[in-house]
């Protein structure tokens, strides 16, 4: 096999809210952390042990407003994507190092409910899922209608 693949999939829950930057010819960019966790027991002890890996996530333009819109810290999302790693110079002249999953397309996976519960009932949330692909602008620009103005027309 001649040909390469970058590519990536999470599902994990947002360890902070969306931070958004615009840009002067009107794109945005958006980030956000997402918390995946692995758990096992450990054989020696019996103890149940888990780990908690954290992934630096982008979002660009018209994603990424959905996303702010919609993402809370704790809501669970899936996300596909492509790995990028960065360096720069820090303040104090070192050169830092930064792995990045661009996002291709997502999904909101908590639940209107569900986010109601995570926080306090203060924050509305996504109600169906939202996707994007390859950074193009989503048709999407809010929830999907509540189960009863849903169409019956559906083919499943």
């Amino acid at each position: 096999m001649s040909g390469t693949l970058n590519k990536v999939m999470l599902i994990g829950h947002l360890g902070d809210e969306v931070k958004m930057h615009y840009f002067e010819g009107g794109g945005s960019i958006g980030r956000f952390p997402i918390a995946t966790n692995e758990t096992y027991t450990n054989k020696s002890t019996g103890e149940r042990v888990t780990n908690t890996d954290w992934h630096n996530i982008v979002v660009r333009n018209k994603a990424a407003e959905i996303c702010e819109k919609y993402l809370s810290k704790g809501d669970k999302v899936y996300v596909e994507g492509r790995l990028k790693n960065r360096q720069w110079q820090g303040e104090d002249g070192n050169t830092r190092y930064s792995t990045e999953v661009h996002v291709q397309e997502f999904t909101f996976l908590t639940t209107k409910k569900e986010g109601m519960q995570n926080n306090g009932g203060s924050a509305p949330v996504a109600q169906k899922p939202t996707s994007t692909e390859n950074n193009a602008p989503s048709k999407a620009s809010a929830p999907a209608p509540t189960s009863q103005e849903e169409d019956d027309d559906l083919p499943f």
